[in-house]
């Protein structure tokens, strides 16, 4: 390999390159980069990157040359004596005049390489730069054609401010050169007119002399300068050619932050982007989208950008608004998106821009632009609900799926819109929509489309989502009509059902009316095609209204039973279902519950049974982990204690209204008639993490909605969970004991079997962790939140002999969480006192906590965790006050600890500092910042300034 290289070098990187781009072996070619790269930055590399620009080199050979070249001034630029920078220049002239008829890539790195030359030598070393380009190529030039050349300067003066652009010039430069080349503006912006306006000029150059000016007007060009370049831009729009070109350079120079400022420009190019309209009308009966686009690009920058200044132009006003009726005609565009037209998503966003506008003047001002512009918006919502409509069944079906998830997601836009225009509009929209249902669906001479229907749904369900409509005298009418409509197609359908669960909140004021949409309701669930709509539908209904249900809860579980039964529904669904009816039965006296209960979980009951007598295989565990779901969804939602869900303001927590009715909780009385299944299940399944999980999830769900009804079971499934844990541990079977923990060690019933539990659970973790933690990650970090929560609720956990305190403290060491350990400790430390175990654990060990949090902030970890140290060191001070003393002095005393670039004067510093707080913590977290910055280096730095 050191003789490849070497010949490599002999050959002035001409070798690496060929076996870069030719040679099939991939080690030569792997060799070839890396030495290429290293070529590239070496000193020998000013003399190959000539060699390799030769005429007889092949382009591939030519353009590393000058990619070197461009890599050599933009990030080396120092290394370049001052003495050779006029050499440089004129070299980097010639070769660019040389390429300037070779090829274009070449040519282009070429020029970006002289570019950047420029950037770095202005304004003192090359002042006028731009200006000595223009003359350098305008003169004749040794036998290169003029069009060659004119494009060559075209291509360096488009790439010297994208060059800017990507620099990385130091700031204090960056602005210094900014102001350099605005300056060179004047250079520039003659040239261009002068090339766009002339008869003669050939298409490739007006096209990059449009690029050009795009390219500066992104420096911030002031618009009041290039006003005369963006007209010509207009005129170059008829040619096809030059479209897009033209367009873009147009876009940019109106969407410039500071192009706000020139009032009488942007009042200027008002009438030259109306005067478009007859171009974009007869793209439209051609069918040319490209045309549309852009001209519609155009007319939304013009108006997104500067809505406010043109409203305020007063006197203007009739203008404005022929520029707002424009954006609605590309609004209305004929042709479905994106299949025919593409064009109309473009202005969405406009509508927006233009409603904040109006809404935020002062009211007076505000009244007049609403008389003007409410009409327009409500002309608005019927071109947009045009626009949502599908299209015919037979060319929807046409369409591929990603069309119609475009469609999709355009309709979801159109949504969003709607209801941000119900702001300005306010209720007379919704009168307004439902005026237009009723004449539809009461007009019997002409029959109508689905479509047309469907669209009108769509715009209510839209807004009745997002915005209380309960106030609104509409709704009554609208429910009346809805079963009037004639569902005979899926998306009709699914926006029927959609739209009754917008209004699920408003039915739970008006019981009453339940009865003629929830048949509906049912009757959609057994198809599969409307699963989503009708189940999340079912689902709200439930949770909103379910004291008003029971009149129909036989119907409704009958039902969901049938469809649950057939398995039209995919498991998602399914899971939705039981939630809907875990509601759904909160509200019944408890004998019903428990019957409706025994008929709906009796099939899975019998099911689970068959399944736990099989041998374990993959196709049996997902209808296990199936039905283990649906139990825990059931029980997710079942909650027999009325609450209010909240007071009236919504500011406190929800309220147990009534006592609990006598006798065991339902949901208990199931738990307990399935036990023993469930045991079953779990002695086949236990070394199956995902099974495991979903049983743990049934308890889990049943624990927090329950809270202190699930006592019956506790020391049942204490039982089983110290059994389950014992034999093959899992992180789902610590949450769960965690989450009982916080709901009963407190309470003297059940602390023994819970303290077993914990005790047990404990011991297994550390021997565990004996053998190495690093296999088990979810262990530890679910091991660290339980015993904070241990810590939390009942420190008395740890007074217990058999409870190895010490071993507890050390497994923080292996948290992969630090985040989780940090939070046992500022839990733990507080007990000292009251926790004798705790308090020997603490002498003993304190000093290795202290270490390990030093080593930390001394650059072991991230500086996220900066202020979880802070707290532990904050902790320690305030409950070990003597002994953090002793800690820190001996822990700080080896040199190089916890960082070599720290003094130890800076460590003492630091020790008295921490030392002194006791009360403020926000100041330890500060003092813990400094320090860590500190031992990394990055005092002072960009870094720190990002803390």
């Amino acid at each position: 390999s050191e003789r490849k290289e070497e010949s490599m070098t002999g050959g002035g990187g001409s070798d690496a390159l060929h076996q870069l781009y030719y040679d099939p072996n991939i080690e030569n070619k792997n060799l070839a980069q890396k030495w290429l790269m290293q070529a590239q930055v070496s000193p020998q590399a000013w003399q190959f990157c000539w060699a390799l620009l030769s005429p007889e080199k092949v382009p591939e050979i030519q353009y590393f040359g000058a990619s070197a070249l461009h890599t050599k001034i933009s990030r080396y630029w120092s290394d370049i004596p001052t003495d050779q920078y006029e050499s440089l220049k004129s070299q980097l002239f010639s070769q660019i005049a040389c390429f300037s008829s070779g090829s274009k890539m070449v040519l282009t790195r070429l020029c970006v390489a002289l570019a950047s030359l420029a950037l770095n030598t202005m304004p003192e070393a090359w002042p006028g730069a731009v200006a000595e380009m223009v003359r350098v190529f305008q003169e004749d030039g040794g036998g290169v054609d003029g069009r060659a050349r004119c494009l060559a300067l075209l291509e360096l003066l488009t790439v010297l401010p994208e060059e800017f652009q990507t620099s990385r010039l130091p700031q204090y430069r960056k602005g210094q050169v900014r102001g350099a080349l605005g300056r060179e503006w004047g250079s520039v912006c003659p040239l261009l007119q002068q090339l766009l306006r002339r008869t003669d000029s050939p298409g490739a150059v007006k096209a990059r002399v449009l690029r050009c000016l795009s390219s500066w007007v992104l420096l911030d060009v002031p618009l009041s300068e290039s006003e005369g370049l963006v007209h010509d831009c207009f005129s170059a729009l008829p040619d096809p050619e030059l479209f897009d070109t033209a367009v873009e350079a147009i876009v940019n120079a109106i969407s410039q932050p500071d192009s706000q400022r020139y009032v009488n420009t942007l009042l200027k190019l008002v009438p030259q982007v109306l005067a478009l309209q007859e171009q974009l009308r007869e793209a439209v009966q051609n069918g040319d989208m490209e045309t549309c686009h852009g001209i519609c690009r155009i007319a939304v920058t013009l108006g997104e950008n500067h809505s406010r200044t043109l409203l305020e132009q007063v006197d203007h006003w009739q203008s404005f608004l022929a520029l707002v009726n424009m954006i609605m005609f590309c609004t209305g565009i004929p042709g479905h998106y994106p299949v025919n037209e593409t064009t109309s998503s473009l202005t969405l966003t406009f509508w927006y821009t233009l409603q904040d506008e109006i809404m935020s003047f002062e009211s007076d001002k505000q009244a007049v632009y609403l008389q003007v512009y409410r009409p327009v918006y409500f002309q608005l919502v019927d071109v947009l609900l045009h626009k949502a409509q599908f299209p015919s069944d037979q060319e929807y079906a046409s369409w591929s799926s990603d069309e119609k998830e475009q469609f999709r997601i355009y309709r979801v836009d159109i949504s969003d819109t709607l209801m941000y225009v119900y702001e300005m509009l306010g209720s007379e929209l919704l009168s307004n929509l439902y005026d237009k249902l009723g004449r539809l669906l009461t007009n019997a001479e002409q029959p109508t489309s689905w479509q047309h229907t469907e669209a009108l749904l769509y715009g209510f369900q839209s807004i009745a989502e997002t915005i209380d409509v309960n106030y609104s005298d509409v709704i009554p009418g609208l429910i009346g009509l809805i079963p009037r409509i004639n569902i005979n197609n899926v998306q009709l359908a699914d926006t029927v059902m959609f739209t009754i669960g917008a209004l699920a909140e408003w039915l739970a004021d008006h019981p009453v009316m339940l009865s003629s949409v929830l048949p509906l309701v049912l009757q959609a669930l057994g198809n599969p095609d409307l699963s989503v709509s009708s189940v999340s539908t079912l689902k709200k209904i439930c949770r909103e209204c379910k004291y008003d249900l029971p009149q129909y809860a036989t119907n409704i579980v009958a039902v969901s039973q049938e469809v649950l039964i057939k398995q039209i529904h995919k498991t998602s669904q399914c899971m939705w279902l039981m939630q809907a009816l875990g509601f759904l039965l909160s509200a019944l006296p408890v004998e019903d519950i428990l019957r409706n209960l025994h008929s709906l979980i009796t099939p899975y009951i019998q099911q689970l049974e068959k399944l736990a007598d099989e041998t374990p295989n993959p196709s049996n565990k997902l209808a296990i982990i199936h039905i283990l779901g649906l139990l825990s969804n059931l029980f997710t939602t079942l909650d027999i204690s009325k609450q209010d869900d909240e007071s009236a303001d919504g500011s406190a927590p929800p309220v147990k209204t009534a006592p609990p009715p006598p006798g065991p909780n339902p949901v208990v009385v199931v738990l307990q008639q399935v036990f023993a299944l469930i045991q079953t299940v779990l002695s086949k399944w236990l070394n199956d993490s995902q099974v495991v999980e979903a049983v743990c999830a049934i308890f889990e769900k049943s624990v927090k909605t329950l809270l202190h009804d699930f006592a019956p079971m506790v020391s049942q499934l204490s039982e089983m969970l110290g059994q389950m844990y014992s034999t093959i541990p899992q992180a789902s079977a610590l949450d769960l004991t965690r989450q009982m923990v916080h709901i009963f060690a407190s309470e003297t019933d059940h602390f023994p079997p819970i303290k077993a539990l914990f005790e047990l659970v404990t011991s297994v973790t550390l021997s565990i962790f004996q053998q190495g933690p690093r296999d088990h990650p979810d262990i530890v970090d679910s091991f660290m939140q339980l015993q904070a929560q241990a810590l939390k609720r009942k420190p008395d956990l740890f007074l217990s002999e058999s409870l190895d305190v010490k071993a507890v403290f050390h497994c923080g060491k292996f948290a992969h969480d630090l985040d989780n350990h940090t939070h046992c400790c500022t839990e733990l430390l507080p007990h000292c006192s009251d926790v004798p175990p705790l308090a020997r654990v603490v002498q003993e060990d304190g000093k290795l906590l202290v270490q390990a949090v030093l080593e930390g902030i001394g650059g072991g970890a991230s500086r996220s965790l900066m202020d979880q140290f802070a707290d532990v060191l904050f902790c320690l001070n305030k409950h070990c006050f003597s002994l953090l003393a002793v800690w820190l002095k001996e822990a700080l005393q080896p040199p190089g600890f916890p960082s070599s670039r720290i003094t130890a004067e800076q460590k003492d510093n630091f020790s008295h500092q921490i030392l002194r707080e006791r009360v403020n913590k926000r100041r330890v977290k500060d003092i813990v910042k400094e320090f860590t910055l500190l031992c990394r280096g990055l005092h002072g730095t960009e870094y720190a300034a990002e803390y």
